[in-house]
């Protein structure tokens, strides 16, 4: 690793990001399909000078994959970092929810967080002005729970159609494949419902210090229902226990190219040197009729719900204590999607999460397949009991011998008509 300049911000104390670990002894080295490799260097020619021989099966085996080693990048969130945690429940919220994650106070749920920048590629400084990705993953005992938000309460627009547009002008000019502050201005200055959001990003909050040092919203209203089927709605706050630091614009543009991976690194090395960063979980709660009789849309993602109206109530906390053991394995392969709900949580009216809950997860089907729930991090705890098969990459024995089919007379799957009322 270049170490960065003497005067950027780092922890002399943390470990380097580009630590291996040593004493390793991994044995004898394999090709991909398990066979011993008597030479991974010097390839097998025709004679001391001759050509290379196409039967020289571990060179063709080692090109060949590594011709194939990138997957499609993110759209949005390409730049981001990851960590492992828990969640655990402080409050009893009992009476607003039966999401089991969040039944029991002292309750823990295995976790895993990414934290991104939204606009630009994966190669871009992480310390761009820009909003941050929220991105959270609880492994619950009935199923996977992904809250993909952001770091800001609100986004720059409400409609789900206008989300393609909004992008593009965050990204580079057709023709220069520069970026162009004039197709930015062009269309925010045509798009007045963008303001509030506009306002957050180019004050102080637009360059966060880190990914430690910044609240995190669901943005979207959800609804949460309850074992009787009672139904509220809930704005998410996540509240950083570090307090919040911001870069100053100077700061921040110096640090793009003094240590363009500085949210990246500081993450990491804080937890690699036990300094885990954490975040309390609040709620803001409103029965169906104050939701219906707001002052304003509370479904409406571009605008707030007063904290004088509606106060914040503590509902539990989440630690990140876990680095990844390989980047591409469990943070670029992570799948996020609000689609990924389990009983006690549902969507509420919001046109923009209304459009996400298909684009997030459609976005995975393109990156990783349908068959991205197999992979290890996206996996649930506890093995799916489905009737889908096959697709590329199925992993494990496909479902086996069992029906895929429902309904079946042969024991197969069925549905718990009794969740019903806590899913809708």
């Amino acid at each position: 690793m270049i170490p960065p300049p003497k005067d950027v911000k780092q922890d002399p104390q943390a470990p380097s990001s580009t630590e291996l670990p040593a004493n390793l002894n991994l044995g004898r080295m394999t090709n991909s399909v398990g066979a011993p490799v008597s030479d991974d260097i010097a390839p097998l020619t025709l004679g001391a000078r001759g050509p290379i021989l196409l039967e020289d099966l571990h060179l063709v085996d080692k090109l060949s994959h590594f011709d194939r080693e990138r997957i499609p990048e993110r759209v949005v969130h390409a730049k981001g970092a990851g960590a492992h945690g828990y969640f655990e429940v402080t409050k009893d919220i009992s009476h607003l929810t039966r999401a089991d994650f969040l039944s029991t106070v002292g309750k823990r749920t295995p976790m895993f967080a990414r934290f991104s920048t939204v606009a630009r590629e994966s190669g871009s400084a992480d310390t761009e002005r820009n909003p941050r990705g929220f991105a959270l993953k609880f492994y619950t005992e009935e199923g996977n729970f992904d809250m993909v938000g952001n770091n800001t309460p609100v986004f720059f627009v409400r409609d789900p159609a206008a989300f393609k547009d909004m992008i593009a002008v965050q990204k580079r000019d057709p023709r220069t494949h520069l970026p162009s502050t004039n197709m930015f201005w062009d269309y925010f200055t045509l798009q007045p419902v963008s303001f509030h959001q506009l306002l957050i990003q180019f004050s102080n909050r637009g360059t966060p210090d880190g990914f430690r040092h910044m609240h995190g919203f669901s943005s979207h209203t959800y609804k949460l229902i309850n074992r009787e089927g009672a139904a509220h709605y809930v704005k998410w706050h996540f509240r950083t226990d570090q307090g919040i630091k911001n870069l100053s614009s100077r700061e921040a543009e110096r640090l793009r190219g003094a240590d363009p991976d500085y949210a990246t690194r500081d993450l990491f090395d804080a937890i690699e040197r036990g300094d885990y960063p954490s975040w309390t979980l609040y709620f803001q709660v409103l029965t169906e009729e104050q939701a219906l009789n707001y002052k304003y849309d509370v479904f409406d993602v571009t605008k707030v719900i007063s904290k004088q109206d509606y106060p914040l109530q503590e509902v539990g906390r989440f630690v990140l204590n876990r680095n990844p053991e390989n980047y591409f394995a469990e943070v670029e392969q992570a799948a996020f999607a609000p689609s990924h709900m389990v009983p006690g949580i549902a969507p509420s009216p919001d046109r923009m999460l209304q459009g996400r809950l298909f684009s997030y997860a459609d976005t995975q089907l393109h990156r990783l397949g349908p068959n991205s729930a197999q992979l290890p991090i996206n996996s649930p705890r506890h093995r799916p009991v489905t009737t889908q098969r096959d697709g590329p990459m199925a992993f494990g024995d496909n479902g086996g011998r069992h029906a895929n089919y429902y309904p079946n007379s042969f024991g197969g799957p069925h549905p718990d008509p009794g969740i019903t009322e806590v899913q809708a």
